[in-house]
């Protein structure tokens, strides 16, 4: 893509109201623009990232067993008196009625409609497992909405829900959300901790939420060291028992500093780590919950009829923009991980109306663009410190520099955005550095 064709208005200050890094960010790099209080729109570079991060999340939902669905975002009102949550959710539900008077709401989470889609279609435990899934923007009207998309109104999420026979077969399930979260946050280059968490408006006693570590994090976390050593990219083959990955995960402390107790930490001062983390995930077991009163029930072996086993699983897709940004950024803009950038290489002709350099950058353009690589080519007639620096801001995985002096000599410059090394290499040596 073209610069001299992208939308991408980036901005040189720091709007007023921009209190964290990732809003700051996401405003100054062109990624959204704000429609009203914690309700934005995405602009192109920031669909690019929020569709990556929502690719590798439903890869991770696919391999875990889960099939994908998509629900409405406007439910009916009558669901979630039935379950006995209308009342109890409190003024973050916006509740709304249609011309004919009848009751609704923007859904701010999905067990109701999911519970009455498989009570109307799943009768006996032979058509179980079953674990539902979709991606679909929800709505919770925050009294405070700010931090952009990290405390925001309207949200991109994926919320899955597990059906099960008994509450083994549900721990079962539950453990495969679990391992598949540790593999979704691993690949968008992220280390995410689970952490035993309160359940909340959703019910149940059983409860994860998964806290990726950042600098300037939403709240302070205590955990033990033993975590650097566990890789989070388990391989869990179809019908393995997780069990023992799972006991793994938990079995070493961690707290948010809201349950955290100084006094009785298990852990000694020298393996206790100290730091700030943002919540992206949060995982859930509850039961009958919303089964029993719902009478989302299936006939068991036994010829007795039953209601079914719950959990439910939401990962924060648009909130992990921001998230990744917090945990991947430094003075001068954004740093993305490669697997969620929304272009691999940012090329740069340093000097527009050169035409050698114009010839140079048109070619390896084109070359990166066959090899598969996506490329923000700078074709815009500004001075090269501009250049840098916006390269800078929107935080690209590599730079590819292009200018008269660097040509004379039969070089370019490759730099990596993370760790700042440049190289000056040849046109062919960069081209084949870019599509190893």
């Amino acid at each position: 893509m073209r610069s001299s064709r992208y939308f991408l208005p980036t901005l040189k200050e720091t709007p007023a109201d921009a209190q964290i890094a990732s809003h700051r960010l996401m405003l100054r790099a062109g990624m959204i623009r704000q429609g009203a209080a914690g309700i934005y729109s995405w602009l192109p570079m920031g669909l690019k990232v929020l569709r990556k991060i929502e690719q590798i999340v439903r890869e991770e939902q696919d391999a875990a067993g889960a099939q994908e669905v998509l629900m409405p975002t406007i439910q009916a009102a009558d669901l979630w008196v039935e379950s006995g949550r209308y009342d109890d959710y409190g003024d973050e539900m916006l509740r709304i009625e249609d011309r004919h008077g009848r009751k609704m709401l923007y859904g701010p989470t999905n067990e109701e409609m999911i519970t009455d889609i498989f009570r109307k279609e799943i009768k006996s435990y032979r058509d179980l497992p079953k674990n539902l899934y979709h991606i679909q923007w929800k709505f919770r009207d925050e009294r405070r909405p700010r931090f952009g998309v990290m405390r925001g109104r309207e949200f991109l999420m994926k919320d899955a829900y597990s059906f099960d026979l008994t509450a083994e077969d549900g721990q079962k399930s539950y453990n495969a959300m679990f391992v598949a979260y540790l593999r979704t946050f691993a690949r968008l280059g992220l280390k995410a901790i689970p952490m035993r968490a309160d359940t909340g408006p959703i019910g149940g006693d059983l409860s994860h939420e998964f806290i990726v570590l950042a600098e300037t994090g939403e709240s302070e976390v205590f955990f033990d060291k033993a975590f650097d050593g566990l890789d989070p990219m388990v391989e869990a083959a179809a019908g393995a028992d997780l069990q023992p990955i799972v006991d793994e995960w938990t079995s070493h402390y961690a707290a948010t500093d809201e349950i955290h107790d100084a006094d009785n930490c298990p852990v000694d001062a020298g393996n206790l780590i100290t730091g700030r983390g943002i919540e992206v995930g949060h995982i859930f077991f509850f039961g009958e919950k919303y089964s029993k009163p719902m009478n989302a029930t299936v006939q068991g072996p036994d010829g007795d009829t039953v209601p079914v086993q719950m959990g439910s699983y939401g990962v924060g897709v648009s909130r992990l923009v921001g998230a990744i940004i917090e945990a991947c950024h430094d003075e001068n803009g954004i740093v993305w991980p490669e697997a969620v950038a929304p272009f691999k290489v940012g090329l740069m002709n340093l000097r527009a109306k050169d035409e050698e350099c114009t010839a140079a950058c048109d070619k390896l353009y084109q070359q990166l663009t066959a090899a598969g690589i996506e490329v923000l080519y700078d074709d815009t007639d500004t001075g090269a410190g501009a250049k840098f620096a916006n390269m800078d801001l929107i935080g690209l995985p590599y730079q590819l520099a292009v200018g008269p002096r660097g040509l004379k000599n039969g070089v370019v410059e490759v730099k990596d955005r993370k760790s700042g090394e440049k190289l000056e290499l040849t046109p062919e040596e960069a081209i084949a550095k870019l599509t190893a």
